[in-house]
Formats: structure tokens, C-alpha cells, sequence
């Protein structure tokens, strides 16, 4: 029962900042495009805030994978954009790109803010397992969210950090360069996991992500 009540209790803590964190970048997303011309992500459902029209299974289960583990690296059904909307294609595709990590950064400054005020009420100076869950909830999503925001930046398609790239090259470049978006999820899977299985791979989602992230989440975080 232990290690039932255990598991439950761990799931209950990742569950929502999880699901938080990937609407909300998300929506970041659809917000922009629509804010610059493009409703196509809006008229598709995506300018929301129910976690339900965001979520790709894989991605899901890989963040609640690689977050049991400690990281918490995964991605949500990527937003449409159809760049003939947009006032100005190649800038705005830019801004597009960078909401999402951006939302992420200003999320988890809005969470470590929010437990720093309940801490100054008082609320945690009694111990108590409801306030012990609440105590984590916040903290779990102050690293979730900056961890994803970090992961989300790197230049590889199709991460957010590629669109953002992309819109500094030339243009044949960009085209060439996104084309990798093909196989990007399956390097992703690869840097995520194999460094667990091949003893030796480099760990370059630990030493680029998860290692500068934890930094900024313990410099964002009140306790």
C-alpha cells in the first residue's frame, strides 16, 4: 500500500503543473499568431485554456516519464500557424516561436511570486499534509515551467529555438534547416533517453536544459 499511496501522491503533485505549464505555452502561442493576423489556431480550438486541446499523448507521457525521473521534459500537439496571415511573416513567426518559453518564464515567476506571498502570510507555518501538497505544487511548477521553457529554446526542430533561429537566416537557409523538423522528435527521444542506456552518450539535455533550469528555478523560488 506504501507504494501505491506513494505512486498516487506523485502523480497528484506532477499532474497539474504539467498540464499547466504545456496549456499554457501553448496558448501562448495561439494568443501571438492571432494577436499578429493568423485565427487559424483559434478557429481550431487552440486559443484556450483546457489543457484537453493541447495535449499529444506521446508528449504527455514522455514529460511524465522524464519528470518521475526528475527533469521534466515533454511537448503538447504543436500549434498551427499558417504564415500567409501573419502582418509580417518573418518577424512575426518569430514572436510566435518565442511565446511559448516566454509564457513559461513569466508563469513560473507568477507561481514562485504567489508561494512567497502565502509564505508570508503565515500559511506554511504549521505543518499539515494539505499544505505540504500545496507547498509542492508550487514548487514542482516553478521547475517545470522554466525547465520546459529552456528545452523549448533549443535551435532544434521542431523546438520553439528553431523558429525563432530560423527567422534569422536566409531564407533558403530556413527552408533547409526546418526541413530537420522531420526528425526532430526522434533526436529529441534519443538525446532525452539515451544517455540512460549508452553508457558514455553525452548527456547534452542535462548539461543545456536541466542544469541551467534547476539553477534559475532555485534563483526564482522564495524558500
Amino acid at each position: 500500500m506504501g507504494f501505491i499511496t506513494d505512486t498516487l501522491l506523485r502523480i497528484a503533485i506532477l499532474a497539474p503543473p504539467i498540464l499547466m505549464a504545456l496549456t499554457v505555452h501553448e496558448a501562448a502561442h495561439a494568443l501571438v499568431a492571432y494577436l499578429r493576423g493568423d485565427p487559424t489556431a483559434k478557429l481550431r480550438g487552440r486559443l484556450s485554456l483546457n489543457p484537453i486541446h493541447h495535449l499529444d499523448p506521446m508528449g504527455t507521457l514522455v514529460f511524465f516519464i522524464t519528470a518521475w525521473l526528475g527533469a521534466g521534459i515533454g511537448w503538447a500537439k504543436p500549434v498551427p500557424v499558417d504564415a500567409r496571415n501573419l502582418k509580417d511573416p518573418r518577424r512575426d513567426h518569430m514572436l510566435v516561436s518565442a511565446a511559448g518559453p516566454v509564457s513559461n518564464l513569466v508563469f513560473a515567476l507568477l507561481i514562485s511570486l504567489a508561494l512567497g506571498m502565502l509564505i508570508s502570510l503565515g500559511l506554511f507555518r504549521q505543518p499539515s499534509p494539505w499544505k505540504y501538497y500545496l507547498a509542492q505544487l508550487f514548487i514542482v511548477g516553478v521547475h517545470i515551467n522554466v525547465i520546459l521553457a529552456f528545452f523549448n529554446l533549443l535551435p532544434l526542430p521542431p523546438l520553439d529555438g528553431s523558429g525563432i533561429l530560423a527567422g534569422l537566416l536566409s531564407p533558403r537557409t530556413a527552408i533547409r534547416y526546418l526541413e530537420m523538423g522531420n526528425y526532430g522528435f526522434i533526436i529529441v527521444l534519443a538525446l532525452i533517453f539515451l544517455p540512460n542506456w549508452l553508457p558514455g552518450f553525452p548527456d547534452l539535455i542535462h548539461l543545456l536544459v536541466i542544469s541551467p533550469a534547476r539553477t534559475v528555478a532555485q534563483w526564482l523560488l522564495p524558500v
